[in-house]
């Protein structure tokens, strides 16, 4: 099974050489590596190629969509791994995760992600609700049985995620309108639609140093994720679904507000909505049918539930949950 790795970049270049270096120390290493770097002004393109990694180098910054769909597009491999550069893989990672999708006959898979202390996770897989925030499984929540058994997905992050090269033929690549953030969660979303599973494989895993290029407090991530919200709302619901799911939308978008207000950004949440609102009209062709994207997204929304109810409520989810009942 022969895996290209497609590491986009910008700056950091000493991440960049962690994850090149990591990749090939593992035991089943990747056939290439390619980095795709977003116009770095640091030594980046350089330390890779050293390093014996291919290298993509963008004139600008033009996102994490369109670097790492450069390199779906330059992958040879029957097998993509997408992955950031400020992720650790343990030596065994790709030998497990290709023997997950080997024994399921999935057409993605993922690990588990933990935070640097090796003892919180920082994820495992996506869900997202039917007012289009997501939740990335287990994070911050202590490592333990839940996040420990293999499962079925439908939603993938792409920190660290496999991919057989026919789902990107069919789904097509990324959403570079995105950018950076959520465009994963809605490349799952058109997975669900189009009946692709994924698998779940808890005994690859990695640590993830997490946000990185912009940092984890920093304006630039709320305020795309805040936007990127509101657009998924714009590619997948038709105005059938809008009517049908309104409180839950006005619910979890005015709570995800309240998020970013309480970690100091609320005016770049603010923004990112009103930007999402003003490009609402350009993201409305090809709608999916009603109850199909209906039928995904309140799944997902089922199974957040379940895990709150078992695992203890995130304040989002308790706030979320008592507002949207019975809707």
């Amino acid at each position: 099974m022969r895996v290209t790795a497609v590491i986009p970049s910008w700056n950091r270049a000493d991440l960049v050489r962690a994850a090149v270096t990591n990749l090939q120390s593992q035991t089943h290493p990747p056939g290439r590596i390619l980095v795709v770097d977003n116009g770095s002004t640091d030594e980046t393109v350089a330390i890779a190629r050293q390093l014996g990694a291919e290298c993509i180098a963008l004139a600008t910054n033009r996102g994490f969509a369109v670097a790492v769909n450069q390199g779906i597009q330059a992958a040879d491999s029957e097998w993509v791994l997408i992955l950031n550069n400020d992720v650790v893989l343990r030596a065994d990672w790709m030998a497990r995760i290709l023997q997950a999708v080997r024994e399921s006959a999935a057409s993605f898979a993922v690990g588990k992600l933990l935070q640097p202390d090796g003892k919180r996770l920082d994820g495992s897989w996506d869900l997202v609700s039917r007012g289009a925030y997501a939740w990335r499984c287990g994070y911050e929540r202590p490592d333990g049985p839940p996040w420990s058994e293999r499962r079925q997905i439908a939603l993938a992050p792409m920190t660290a995620a496999l991919f057989h090269r026919h789902v990107f033929e069919r789904v097509g690549l990324l959403e570079t309108r995105f950018e950076s953030y959520y465009e994963d969660v809605d490349f799952g979303i058109r997975c669900a639609l189009a009946g692709i599973q994924g698998i779940y494989e808890p005994r690859a895993v990695a640590v993830h140093l997490g946000k990185a290029t912009y940092g984890k407090r920093a304006a630039r991530v709320y305020f795309l994720s805040a936007r990127n919200q509101v657009l998924l709302l714009a590619k997948h619901y038709p105005r059938s679904t809008l009517r049908r799911f309104w409180w839950a939308i006005f619910v979890g978008q005015t709570l995800a507000l309240a998020a970013a207000a309480k970690q100091g950004h609320l005016a770049a949440a603010v923004r990112g909505k009103w930007q999402a609102l003003k490009r609402w009209r350009n993201f409305r062709a090809a709608l999916p049918a009603p109850d199909a994207i209906e039928a995904v997204t309140a799944a997902s929304e089922r199974e957040i539930l379940a895990l709150q109810r078992a695992l203890g409520f995130d304040i989002y989810w308790r706030l979320y949950f008592s507002l949207v009942k019975n809707t």
